[in-house]
């Protein structure tokens, strides 16, 4: 087990690679920790999760809600839980999600880390210090940035992963070699989703990759003032298709890759989008439907990056260099009009 120390603003995050669940102990207090997870970990993983306390939450983004988070409480109480009290999310995304925000509002504040448990949590969800809940059609419209005491890394427990939630991850890795970094791009290109889950040592320089690659994004711009902006890049039009229609985030926000590619083609003369289509295909991700727009814009002009009537819309210059670039909203609605036309499924 390696330990990588990352330095933010207000505080410093333990980075466990190369880890194992049966060493956690080394990191915490059992006596004093108690795990969050869903029904579909603890069922997978249930030995795991033996001599610990442990709270069990059904699975699914419908229950990433304030409902949750106020039965969570309920149990913590019951568990006698304290300011000396760490809350660790063993899960996906929406686990992690809940967790940081409750210890966050628990006591006002309680110590929490994440030992993620899909590549999504792995890459994206768990790094960054982002914690909340969805309102309604309203993704993470409540939360906090506050970041985790340590993030814990055990590549093995993927090995129980279905393959739509491997997709959902490279999803997120996509992403970030498109707006970031081109050599990491080339890389995903001369291998495919089926390669990566075969080869440990290249799944784990990935997974490692992408971890540096947000970091370094939201170290620059912890509160999202600027920069971290870009990791939204493929997000606006993907949660509002997938709070919509039966999408995964990953396969939203594939399509919303694809839109905001076919936007960067229109807006600034991009022309790689081939390349990125076929990288998201390679792995497993859709690249082709029909929405209705305004059903779908009514959910998209309420996201968060919206600015009186514009939207901060990310778009690529070239592979590996994403950039901000505000778009008037009513514009926006002509723009998704247009796309929704030539990119039937």
């Amino acid at each position: 087990m390696k330990k990588i120390t990352y330095s933010f603003s207000q505080s410093e995050v333990d980075c466990y690679v190369e880890a194992a669940f049966k060493d956690l102990d080394q990191v915490v207090d059992r006596e004093k920790t108690i795990l969050i997870t869903d029904e579909n970990v603890f069922v997978a993983h249930k030995p795991k999760f033996k001599k610990w306390n442990v709270i069990t939450l059904k699975a699914g983004e419908e229950y990433k809600v304030q409902a949750t988070v106020d039965a969570v409480i309920k149990q913590l109480i019951a568990f006698e839980a304290d300011r000396k009290t760490v809350l660790v999310g063993v899960g996906g995304g929406v686990v992690t999600d809940l967790t940081g925000y409750i210890a966050s509002v628990y006591m006002r504040g309680i110590k929490f880390g994440f030992v993620p448990t899909s590549l999504l949590a792995m890459v994206d969800a768990s790094i960054g210090g982002k914690n909340g809940i969805d309102v309604g059609a309203f993704k993470n419209m409540v939360g906090v940035i506050r970041q985790p005491s340590f993030l814990f890394y055990d590549l093995n427990l993927l090995k129980t992963l279905p393959d739509e939630e491997w997709s959902n991850g490279f999803a997120e890795i996509i992403k970030h070699a498109c707006i970031l970094d081109a050599e990491t791009f080339q890389l995903l290109e001369q291998h495919n989703i089926a390669k990566v889950k075969r080869n440990k040592d290249l799944l784990a320089e990935i997974v490692l990759k992408n971890i540096k690659l947000k970091v370094e994004v939201v170290q620059n711009d912890e509160f999202e003032s600027g920069d971290r902006k870009l990791l939204n890049f493929g997000h606006t039009l993907g949660h509002a298709l997938e709070t919509q229609y039966e999408l995964t985030h990953g396969q939203a926000v594939s399509l919303g890759m694809i839109f905001a590619c076919w936007l960067s083609e229109k807006l600034l003369g991009f022309s790689e989008a081939g390349r990125v289509e076929q990288v998201l295909v390679n792995y497993g991700l859709p690249t082709r439907t029909h929405f209705q727009v305004m059903r779908v814009f009514k959910i998209l002009k309420m996201d968060k990056k919206r600015v009186d009537a514009g939207m901060s819309y990310i778009l690529l210059e070239n592979i590996g260099k994403g950039i901000i670039n505000q778009i008037p909203v009513d514009d926006l609605k002509q723009h998704l009009a247009g796309f929704n036309k030539i990119n039937k499924g």
